[in-house]
């Protein structure tokens, strides 16, 4: 390997180390997790009550397999996986920014209970806020013409950190 390219590969592993100790900070450890409300607001809420709060664990270790698990307290999610899509770490969505103060947003899939079974799953868009916050958004499907075969969800939970196991 000649200079030039170990500096490169350097600069690589740097940056990549950066970016992991970036998020390390919103591990939950397995000692406590991130909880909250969705947002109220109609306009930004579809499929999912007023007052449903959710429960975040979050393993910054394992991003790219097994980052994690939400719970609701409407049932819909109990200790669900959060599911990496593996083809979105090499593709630019993975550097999905919008809005600020948004330290890294990740993309993931997870499949709620409905009707007494595994219902249609949902994306789950992640959050990391400069304020230590986190936020999720949860979608599926749109508004359409006729019965939906299946209803369309849209929720933003803005989730603070707490000591101990979620307890919804």
């Amino acid at each position: 390997m000649n200079r030039a390219s170990a500096s490169v590969t350097l600069a690589l592993v740097l940056a990549s180390a950066s970016a992991c100790r970036d998020v390390d900070a919103f591990d939950t450890r397995g000692r406590d997790h991130y909880v909250g409300a969705v947002v109220a607001g109609s306009f930004v809420r579809s499929g999912v009550a007023f007052g449903t709060r959710l429960c975040l664990t979050l393993d910054t270790t394992r991003l790219q397999d097994a980052p994690g698990t939400i719970t609701t307290s409407d049932g819909r999610f109990r200790g669900t996986a959060l599911r990496p899509i593996p083809q979105v770490w090499h593709d630019p969505i993975s550097t999905l920014s919008f809005g600020d103060g948004r330290r890294r947003n990740l993309l993931y899939v997870a499949t709620p209970e409905e009707d007494g079974g595994p219902g249609v799953d949902v994306m789950a868009i992640v959050s990391l806020m400069q304020s230590g916050e986190v936020e999720v958004r949860m979608m599926r499907g749109a508004p359409q013409e006729g019965p939906p075969a299946t209803p369309p969800l849209f929720g933003v939970f803005t989730l603070q950190r707490r000591e101990g196991p979620c307890e919804l």
